[in-house]
């Protein structure tokens, strides 16, 4: 009985896995593209003083949380997250 159980929750576990993969590689397929036709956002390794020359001064400012500092700038449609003073993702609102 105990060993029927175990299989149970194993196998539940591992369906709900595999049902999170699915969702995350759905949200990431969904953003829209990197370029002029679609979004232009900040990408990796860009400093805050070149993103804030392309985008311009942020909406809102967070952080610096943790170690390494993150921050993250807030613009109208989308999030940057830098560590230090480097891009590190861009993330488009929903």
């Amino acid at each position: 009985m105990y060993r029927a159980l175990a299989l149970s929750i194993v196998l539940l576990c591992l369906g709900a896995v595999a049902s999170a993969e699915t969702l995350l590689i759905e949200a990431i397929e969904k953003q829209p593209p990197n370029n002029p036709q679609g979004l232009l956002r900040p990408r990796g390794g860009e400093t805050m003083s070149r993103v804030e020359d392309r985008f311009g001064k942020p909406l809102a400012i967070k952080g610096p949380v943790g170690d390494p500092p993150i921050t993250r700038w807030d613009y109208p449609s989308f999030s940057v997250f830098f560590e230090y003073d480097r891009v590190i993702h861009s993330v488009v609102k929903r």
